[in-house]
């Protein structure tokens, strides 16, 4: 199995997310070849933004927490849809989860490209590595459906939003 594989699982969610209406993010936590846990991004129906908990990341976070099997986190590959946001990206190094694999960049609010050497050594030193751009495409064309989508207003007029339909 490959990052195409995994990604096209986080494909899925995010697709499911879509026709819920919610932002098209999903979410795939990988240990040792096998799905551990995932997540879909939920609270943005509603277009005001006031739910900025339940993102895609988190939502699987909270899964790997319940996990009765113990595994090691340097060892999880994260598979997300767009880019991890800086408070996604923080809690998953501090989760010590050791790679992260995104499909769509988010060039209003993706926080792996933060200079690590600036910060606290906490975050300093971690050793995540990140991969961008697998499947992106199809990612993109996730996230131009909803923006397309009258119905769906988070992030509209955004700076997000008139970079992935400029595309």
């Amino acid at each position: 199995m490959n990052d195409e594989y995994f990604m096209g699982s986080a494909l899925e969610l995010a697709k499911d997310a879509l026709e819920k209406g919610e932002f098209p993010v999903g979410c795939v936590m990988v240990y040792r070849e096998k799905v551990l846990v995932t997540g879909a991004r939920m609270g943005t129906t509603a277009g005001d933004g006031r739910n900025e908990l339940d993102h895609a990341e988190m939502v699987a976070l909270r899964r790997l927490i319940d996990l009765e099997e113990p595994v090691n986190h340097e060892e999880i590959t994260v598979f997300c849809t767009m880019e991890p946001c800086l408070m996604c990206y923080a809690a998953l190094m501090l989760a010590g989860v050791g790679k992260i694999v995104y499909a769509y960049e988010d060039v209003m609010g993706g926080g792996s490209a933060v200079e690590r050497s600036r910060l606290k050594p906490l975050y300093k030193s971690s050793p995540i590595k990140v991969v961008p751009g697998v499947l992106r495409t199809e990612s993109l064309n996730l996230f131009q459906a909803y923006f397309s989508n009258p119905t769906n207003r988070y992030w509209e007029n955004s700076l997000l939003a008139e970079y992935t339909l400029a595309q």
